[in-house]
């Protein structure tokens, strides 16, 4: 079967099909770099008090996704006004608290900040190019897009 009398009848899906291909060969292939190394999530100024209230708010995800060599660095800061607790660190009003990893694996973190007390820091080791990056990039934006949702009023 010759492809070209079929690219030459439909060039907006031949063209659509090319641009797909180019972006998936892109995510597999392309290096991951960031502006920096922290993975950043802000306690807001009133959660304390929102909870208090009786409101079940949930400003961190159950479980935070960083990447060797890529964001492997937590960095929480807190923006309420009482102090939180993030595994045996007290995090003061106004001051952010860094912890970096070395190591491939999960780690469980008593948090005051987490609705459920706990929260999981999952550290994945750096994805070779090809099939593996590719994986990595649909998992970072399908774990993105969850806890956008989660974040959004309504």
């Amino acid at each position: 079967m010759n492809m070209v009398p079929i690219m030459r009848r439909h060039p907006l899906a031949s063209l659509t099909v090319f641009c797909l291909a180019l972006a998936l060969a892109w995510a597999a292939l392309a290096p991951l770099k960031y502006a920096n190394r922290d993975q950043l999530f802000d306690i807001p100024k009133g959660t304390h008090a929102r909870r208090m209230a009786g409101d079940k708010v949930d400003i961190l995800p159950t479980v935070v996704r960083l990447t060797l060599g890529v964001q492997d660095v937590l960095l929480l800061r807190n923006s309420d006004s009482v102090p939180q607790l993030f595994g045996p660190v007290l995090i003061m009003p106004g001051q952010d608290f860094r912890l970096p990893f070395e190591q491939a694996s999960d780690y469980q973190f008593a948090c005051t900040a987490h609705a459920s007390g706990q929260m999981t820091v999952s550290v994945v080791a750096l994805p070779d190019p090809g099939l593996e990056r590719l994986k990595w990039r649909l998992g970072a934006l399908s774990h993105a897009i969850r806890y956008l949702k989660k974040q959004s009023p309504g």
